[in-house]
């Protein structure tokens, strides 16, 4: 099973939700960690296929997302989670959008630097 390393804030995010939402979320990395898909899983648009994964929860009326990538082989990296505040459709915030490049690049170094 594959360690989960938690980059910038996730980890603090994720607890700052909902117990229901904390409970899906966290099944779904476990699926994750086990080199499983979870159902609320899906590849992220625009970072190449499955390399980043979001997972959507929802919880009465509020959208909530976690971004991980499986894309390495040592860990899941879980890049950053969020309560969805988008006014225009489906489409994730562009500074969410940010966050999550930024830290997939935080990712990569931290693989190659435990690879050395």
């Amino acid at each position: 099973m594959k360690a989960i390393v938690w980059i910038g804030s996730s980890r603090d995010d994720l607890r700052a939700l909902p117990q229901q939402v904390r409970r899906d979320i966290g099944q779904a990395l476990y699926a994750a960690q086990q080199g499983e898909t979870d159902p609320s899983a899906k590849p992220l648009k625009g970072f190449g296929g499955a390399r980043v994964m979001e997972i959507v929860e929802r919880y009465r009326t509020d959208a909530y997302r976690a971004v991980y990538t499986a894309h390495f082989s040592n860990a899941i990296y879980v890049l950053h989670v969020f309560q969805k505040k988008s006014k225009h459709g489906i489409a994730t915030s562009r500074p969410d959008i940010e966050t999550i490049k930024r830290r997939y690049a935080e990712a990569e170094r931290h693989r190659r630097e435990r690879q050395n």
